[in-house]
């Protein structure tokens, strides 16, 4: 059952994209783009075209953009609005939660090619995953009296990951281990975000 009247009057509290969402008669805005459940573009309305259409479909108009010019609005029952909004605030705490994790994985000063790829390969994996990596290089015995190749291959490392990492703690000795952090980073390429995508980020 659509809830056109019973929340008519109410901003609607949503903690994932926005402090609320404007529903029905507290939408303000004058003119809206409107689209479907599905995202689909339905066209520019009035305010009183929009909510005569959901009214017309037995649904509620939700204010998805009200930054956009004009702002978006979805025709959608509102139960089931809802219902994904909380479910995706879900997946973004179990994404972030992850990313806080941190990855360990070991190396030494001589490693062999073959062996160096199949770290390196782990370490890329664990920096897509959105986790911090805890690189360690481990010496032993007369190894260490050739410090240098360590950092050297600390430097290998960060070279082969800086499209995706930046170092969040520099390499440095802890007893025979030389220990460095690498956290994630974001691409920087930019992207436009349309209308299309804003409706379907919150299909």
């Amino acid at each position: 059952m659509p809830v056109v009247e019973l929340v008519s009057h109410l901003a609607v509290r949503n903690n994932f994209k926005r402090p609320y969402w404007r529903i029905n008669q507290n939408i303000q805005a004058r003119e809206l783009r409107v689209v479907d459940a599905e995202g689909k573009q339905l066209g520019l309305f009035s305010r009183e075209e929009a909510l005569a259409k959901a009214k017309e479909l037995e649904l509620d108009i939700v204010e998805i953009a009200s930054n956009a010019k004009p702002p978006v609005a979805k025709i959608i029952d509102f139960a089931k609005f809802r219902y994904q909004q909380e479910k995706k605030e879900k997946e973004a705490r179990k994404k972030e939660k992850k990313g806080t994790e941190q990855k360990e994985v070991w190396l030494t000063p001589f490693i062999g090619e073959n062996d160096y790829q199949t770290r390196l390969q782990k370490i890329q994996e664990f920096l897509g995953e959105g986790s911090k990596v805890r690189v360690v290089i481990k010496f032993r015995g007369a190894q260490m009296s050739h410090r240098e190749f360590g950092y050297r291959l600390s430097e290998k490392v960060v070279q082969a990951t800086k499209d995706r990492s930046a170092v969040d703690q520099e390499p440095k000795f802890l007893g025979r281990q030389l220990i460095m952090v690498l956290t994630p980073v974001k691409s920087n390429k930019t992207e436009k975000v349309g209308v299309e995508k804003v409706a379907k980020e919150t299909a």
